[in-house]
Order: C-alpha cells, then structure tokens, then sequence
C-alpha cells in the first residue's frame, strides 16, 4: 500500500469513525497513523491535506465534532458559561434580597422609634392624677356591687 493510499485510509478512520484513544483529530494523528511525515504530506500531498481540511470543517459546520476530546471541550465551555449566567442571576437576586432587607429593618426602626416616642407622648403630665381603676366591692347583704356605679340596691 503506497503512502497515497495509507493517508486518504487514516482520512476515512479520522473522519467516519471514532478517533483512536490518544489521538486528536488534526494533521499531527494523521500523519501518525497514515506512517508519513507531516513534511511529505504537505510537500507532496497538499490535495489530500486540503480534502481532510475540508471534510472536518463541513463536519463542524454540521455540528458533528469527529474529535471526542474537542466535543467535550465544547459541551464543558457551554457549561461554564451557563453556570456564569446562573452565577450572575443568583448575584443580582442576593443583592436585590440585601436591599430589600435593609430598608425591611431601617421601617422596622422607624416604626418602633414612633412607638417609643407615642408612648412617651401619651403618659400622664406631672401634675394630673391617674382615675383609680374599677373594681368590685362587697355590698349590703352580701352582693357584689360596683364601687363607682350607683346606690341602688342589687336585684
């Protein structure tokens, strides 16, 4: 089997079928596997570089990655920049969450200053008295009568 031959067979292997473990899909392989140099492949078949060039760009453009490695490289880079979007969201929701908090306990302050200074403005002056609180007190004849209600007996 002449060189020719040997390098458009590691074409095929390259391409169609899976890349061998170890081995990218890339003129470096393919000179290893076809058994020539890079420098003859370039320097006496330029077509059959220029036809593998071609085969593994339409592939890409198709969206098949005949390289394993490549294809994962790619699927792990989306990844990444997936988690970055999410990474973002969640930073810009802990910072909306922050603020929202901030002004949640700076209302709660406000509040509970206005409450303070109600209560401090509702206590009695100095010099009023405090009416006495109603309370229940024995009656004649044993009844329970208010102390602050009328005179009338209890019925």
């Amino acid at each position: 089997m002449n060189a020719e031959d040997r390098i458009r067979n590691a074409i095929t292997l390259l391409i169609d079928g899976p890349v061998p473990p170890g081995r990218k899909c890339d003129i470096t392989s393919l000179c290893a596997i076809a058994g020539v140099p890079r420098a003859t492949l370039y320097r006496t078949y330029p077509h059959l570089k220029a036809q593998f060039d071609r085969q593994r760009a339409g592939l890409q453009e198709a969206g098949i990655q005949p390289d394993p490695r490549q294809a994962q490289i790619e699927r792990l880079k989306r990844e990444v920049q997936t988690l970055r979007e999410r990474l973002s969201s969640n930073q810009t929701q802990i910072d909306e969450l922050s603020a929202f908090r901030r002004t949640a306990l700076s209302r709660i302050a406000a509040q509970h200053e206005e409450i303070r200074r109600l209560r401090t403005a509702g206590k009695p002056a100095q010099h009023l008295t405090a009416l006495p609180a109603l309370s229940a007190v024995a009656g004649p004849a044993g009844g329970v009568r208010n102390r602050n209600a009328s005179t009338a007996e209890p019925e």
